[in-house]
């Protein structure tokens, strides 16, 4: 799900700019001061391989636990028969599925968080988001941040998760990141990462394999977390989940490709 970046964008040294060609593009990217966005690495992650597709809504969970000087994070590693990404480690999440829309929950987001998203789509969509995120996370890792509920048989995606007898907690989101990847890519996705500590999981269970798209699945101290073999996007966000365990209301960032350059736009 992790968008991939564009050749022919050099990181200037200490800057957190990009230079393309001769012309360097002063207020085209505004990247973390702890984690720039590294943009000749999200090329190395997708190449281009050209084709015209519209990014599909998709959504990411950041599950932390721990102290914030000794925080871990959950990381997953993709399968390696996977046509996008493979092998490399991320955070679970995927597309969006039309239950998402209409699916029950405990709780709501918050209210800043539902304003956020609602600015960038609209009400129902920013809802099935963060329910997205839930469901996938539970899909791929056997982990619920939900709250108990009645055990209730449902179809489609949601009915292993309101089989247990559990309702997504969304209030236990924030909305931390929005990514989407560049055209030319053998996916496209505009994803949404969300954050949550695991206090909110029902029962604190460990991680199991879940649907198998992970094919391992672990609890990484942040620091270590930065060593792994991860796409451009995922380092970047971690280093966006380190700051904001210190300023949790800092701006948002947006990263995507404008007229073949990398922005990253902070935003309110």
């Amino acid at each position: 799900m992790s968008p991939a970046g564009s050749g022919g964008l050099i990181p200037l040294a200490g800057s957190g700019l990009f230079e393309c060609g001769d012309q360097v593009h002063h207020d085209a990217v505004r990247a973390s001061p702890t984690t720039p966005f590294d943009a000749r690495q999200d090329l190395a992650d997708a190449p281009r391989t050209g084709g015209r597709q519209r990014p599909k809504d998709a959504a990411t969970l950041i599950l932390t636990r721990g102290a914030p000087e000794a925080t871990e994070v959950l990381m997953g590693r993709r399968a390696p028969g996977h046509v996008f990404m493979a092998s490399k480690w991320v955070f679970p999440g995927g597309r969006i599925e039309r239950a998402d829309y209409t699916a029950a929950s405990a709780t709501d987001l918050p209210a800043h968080d539902a304003a956020r998203l609602a600015r960038e789509s609209n009400a129902r969509r920013a809802r099935a988001l963060a329910l997205t995120a839930v469901r996938e996370t539970f899909e791929e890792t056997g982990l619920m941040l939900a709250e108990p509920a009645p055990m209730t048989s449902v179809a489609g995606p949601w009915r292993e998760f309101r089989a247990v007898g559990a309702l997504p907690d969304l209030a236990a989101l924030s909305y931390v990141a929005r990514a989407i990847t560049p055209p030319g890519r053998t996916r496209r996705f505009d994803a949404r990462f969300f954050m949550a500590d695991a206090k909110a999981l029902l029962h604190h269970p460990e991680p199991t394999a879940g649907s198998g798209e992970l094919d391992e699945i672990a609890w990484m101290p942040l620091a270590e977390a930065r060593g792994l073999d991860l796409p451009a996007i995922t380092r970047f966000v971690l280093g966006e989940v380190a700051e904001r365990l210190v300023r949790p209301k800092r701006p948002l960032p947006f990263v995507r490709m404008v007229r073949g350059t990398h922005h990253v736009e902070h935003q309110d």
